[in-house]
């Protein structure tokens, strides 16, 4: 493939791309411009209903596709770039997407998981990791990071989100573009970012995927918003829209949503990609009567890329002769399309991506995988630990590992295509790697995720009662997360549940190990066993990094960034809720007429922002420099972190900020900031935020961002619940 790949090739300026882009629109045809806004698979592979179209050879030939998805092999990629540069009429060269989530070939705690650490470096090298990989096999446009908000676990794709906080996804959100993206897109390195999905797709109604979304636009703008204004300050170069409905309107034909708030008001002017077959679905939604209706109304509200379905292709043509779009409005969506093809660099080096010298050098690389392992010990949560971990490997100890996940490689979680999951590190390898003797560990695994297995239960409490130490590894396969697939009980599977009730009741120290993609209901097993540790799907290096906490070796850090819940009927909760006229206090408790559930508490089993250590901070009480500011002012609070336990460790300081009154109410707190500091035992440092008035503002009653005068309540401490507190003013 070298011999097709030229040499001093240089990045072009705006102003040469802008004249390069009016030269070539000026030849090309309606149906070649369309041609460019249109999308196809590079097989029968399918992430939705199967679409009837032309195959992709003859598409690329005839200059009708700009873009392909699914190529997951280099070859493929190749193939079909050749085509569309040596066939087509103007040598367009093609853009290959795919959707790299959470790593190309070495695959990273999924981005639920990697929110848990709060590191922004290291989850922007992750990102940095995956483009550098998926680039070298041609691919140069990603559908991804995903930046929803999420504050629902029945919905799948909370997997793939950064939680709840829409302070903390917008953060996330500026990390993974600039990790995509890097410092420029002319790197081969590099590839395009698309924020996904515009907008609200997470608040989805009983957290079922592809539902009705109905909520306020004071909601959507303090809440949905923030992560892809963040994303697109940031560069991102593409925008995603979503599945759901706004305001009545689905989201791929809602000009107010894709050209009145993202084009206008956030100056997004980059690609606008619909979701899979999603301008089709404003006919099956019901706002359209037919699919040349949907393709108009998805083009007037600025819709460039029509992803694998054919609506643009059929339909446009025929409309532009009509008068009904106006082929000025396909020039617009053209210029933006052929405008990042220049800034890759295909333009001039059509075959620059693909390096299969560079796959072999990169893909799956020690380098990679270290950085893969460093961050799932990151994004572990100890949700609980009387004293169990870590464990002592000095000791000899016999450890029965027992459950369905005990040597699965069932760990790298859904949304990802390595052809490597044959080497992702097992539970049980990563045990054995820590210990002198293999036959310390006794493994049994109990139960399939959803299924007994015969004399499996037998088995398990039998290695159970020979062990020292018990630990339980449950959770739900990939398959019961992400995309399509939501889930009414948040439960784990009874199968499992019922092996973890016989296993506790040998009175043995158990340890329970969680591989899950979304906050699952763990009252029982927070009163029966001794330590709980929430580790996701953590990727290639997942049975390593869960050794290197079990043991010791790295002192957890995790903070949760979705709420888990007591029961599932409390859903959906979240840290930032409203008061409500009837708050439930400490001090009211006993009454009834109360926003309070007879049968459950209000706040959640284990809060935002929570997560245990082997070690122990102290917080001193938070001292501001200052009890009133004025609207040009900063103040300045402060805490000395004290680490009063045994070993080094890192803690994720978090401020808070409550808005005691406006002209709409506000969440009873706010994450505004956050620091994660290191300290050894017996250190203390200060931890410093400056607050201004840009942090106190918000969408209020006259729908504009501001910050209205009034009192305030900040609060610093380790989770949205275990805080300090003091107050200041606005004036």
């Amino acid at each position: 493939m070298s011999p097709y790949r030229k040499v001093g090739v240089r990045e072009r300026t705006d102003a040469e791309i802008r004249n390069a882009v009016d030269e070539l629109l000026s030849q090309m045809t309606v149906t070649e411009k369309i041609g460019q806004m249109s999308q196809c698979t590079a097989s029968a592979f399918s992430f939705g209903e199967d679409i009837i179209t032309a195959p992709p050879e003859e598409l690329a030939a005839a200059g009708k596709v700009g873009s392909i998805l699914g190529a997951f092999d280099i070859d493929r990629v190749f193939e079909l770039q050749k085509i569309a540069v040596e066939e087509s009429r103007l040598k367009i060269p093609l853009l290959f997407n795919a959707d790299i989530i959470h790593g190309h070939e070495t695959i990273f705690p999924v981005p639920l998981a990697w929110s848990c650490s709060w590191d922004l470096e290291g989850i922007q090298r992750a990102c940095a990791i995956a483009a550098k990989e998926a680039s070298a096999s041609g691919i140069t446009y990603n559908h991804g990071p995903m930046v929803d908000i999420t504050r629902d676990p029945r919905w799948g794709r909370v997997v793939e989100g950064a939680g709840e906080d829409p302070y903390l996804g917008a953060r996330i959100a500026e990390a993974q573009v600039q990790g995509f993206q890097g410092d420029s897109l002319f790197s081969q390195e590099t590839i395009i970012a698309c924020l996904k999905h515009f907008v609200a797709y997470g608040a989805a109604e009983s957290g079922r995927d592809y539902n009705t979304v109905d909520i306020s636009e004071r909601t959507l703008r303090n809440v949905y918003l923030p992560p892809f204004q963040a994303g697109i300050e940031a560069g991102a170069g593409s925008v995603m829209n979503a599945f759901n409905i706004y305001d009545g309107i689905p989201a791929a034909a809602n000009r107010f949503l894709l050209k009145d708030v993202l084009r206008d008001e956030l100056g997004f002017d980059g690609m606008l990609i619909s979701d899979y077959g999603s301008i089709n679905e404003i006919v099956i939604h019901g706002a359209a009567k037919d699919e040349a209706e949907a393709a108009k109304k998805a083009i007037d509200a600025t819709m460039d890329i029509e992803m694998v379905t054919s609506l643009y292709r059929e339909h446009l043509p025929a409309l532009i002769e009509a008068g009904f779009v106006n082929e000025a409005q396909i020039d617009l969506a053209v210029r933006r399309i052929l405008t990042f093809k220049y800034k890759l660099g295909i333009m001039d080096d059509p075959f620059r991506y693909i390096r299969p010298e560079i796959e072999q050098e990169v893909h799956f690389c020690d380098e990679h995988l270290e950085a893969s392992r460093e961050l799932a010990r990151k994004s572990i949560v100890l949700l609980k630990n009387d004293g169990v971990l870590p464990i002592n490997s000095a000791e000899g100890q016999t450890i029965a590992i027992v459950g369905p996940f005990a040597n699965s490689r069932d760990l790298l979680g859904p949304w990802q295509f390595s052809k490597r999951g044959d080497k992702t590190a097992t539970l049980l390898e990563g045990l054995t790697g820590k210990l002198a003797a293999r036959n310390q560990v006794l493994l049994a695994e109990g139960c399939q995720v959803e299924h007994e297995i015969e004399c499996g239960f037998d088995d398990a409490l039998e290695k159970a009662r020979r062990a020292d130490v018990v630990i339980l590894a449950l959770g739900e396969s990939s398959q019961m997360s992400g995309e399509a697939a939501s889930r009414v009980d948040i439960s784990l599977p009874a199968v499992q549940i019922e092996l973890a009730e016989e296993v506790v009741k040998l009175g043995k120290p158990t340890v329970l190990v969680l591989t899950n993609g979304r906050p699952l209901v763990l009252e029982w097993f927070e009163e029966n066993v001794n330590a709980i540790l929430e580790t996701w799907f953590l990727g290639s290096q997942a049975g390593h990094a869960i050794a290197d906490v079990l043991f010791g070796d790295y002192n957890p850090a995790g903070k949760l960034t979705m709420s888990f819940p007591y029961h599932q009927g409390q859903v959906p909760i979240y840290y930032n809720h409203f008061n409500t006229g009837r708050p439930l206090t400490r001090d009211n408790q006993h009454l009834k007429f109360l926003s309070k559930y007879l049968d459950a508490p209000n706040e959640p089993l284990y809060p935002f922002g929570y997560g245990l250590s082997y070690t122990t901070y102290d917080y001193s009480d938070i001292q501001l420099d200052k009890h009133k500011i004025t609207q040009s002012e900063t103040l300045c609070a402060k805490v000395t972190v004290t680490n009063t336990g045994v070993c080094a460790g890192e803690e994720v300081v978090q401020l808070y900020i409550q808005d005691l009154y406006g002209s709409v109410v506000r969440p009873v707190k706010e994450l505004k900031g956050f620091k994660k500091i290191h300290l050894n035992p017996g250190e203390s440092r200060e931890v410093t935020f400056c607050i201004t008035e840009q942090d106190l503002r918000y969408f209020n009653a006259d729908r504009t961002y501001t910050a209205e005068p009034g009192a305030f309540k900040v609060y610093i401490g380790s989770s949205s619940k275990h805080v300090q507190e003091s107050e200041f003013e606005l004036v």
